[in-house]
């Protein structure tokens, strides 16, 4: 069992794949440290020995991942909200950032539909 940053590999998968259970890497930062671990990226987490996993986890000290980066991101977000930039704004508001259309879609930042009132018609 590979335990690196206090995230448990998937022991079935290839090394490069499961390093992406950390968060922060993705799969070619996942090769990248496989090879420069001088780790066989091919093979299977169950298969690694402890002096692999010394070197992976050596590795994966270089970069920023995990709580670090979790941290950076949220602190990214709150700078921009404080200085009511228009990304901050967005984020205040709960609709998304990156120029996504609003008007038929972002129903995962929006939420779901609010019911609106409506008026009642006077009959004749």
């Amino acid at each position: 069992m590979a335990r690196i940053k206090n995230i448990e590999l998937p022991s079935e998968k290839q090394i490069w794949i499961g390093l992406t259970a950390i968060y922060g890497i993705g799969k070619s930062l996942g090769k990248t440290i496989c090879l420069n671990a001088s780790v066989n990226p091919e093979a299977k987490v169950k298969d690694l020995t402890d002096a692999e996993i010394a070197r992976l986890r050596k590795e994966v000290e270089n970069h920023v991942v995990e709580g670090d980066l979790r941290r950076n991101v949220q602190m990214s977000i709150k700078n921009k909200m404080e200085i009511n930039s228009y990304q901050g704004v967005r984020h205040k508001k709960g609709l998304p950032v990156r120029g996504q259309r609003t008007n038929r879609n972002a129903h995962t930042r929006k939420g779901r539909g609010k019911v609106v009132a409506n008026k009642k018609k006077v009959g004749k």
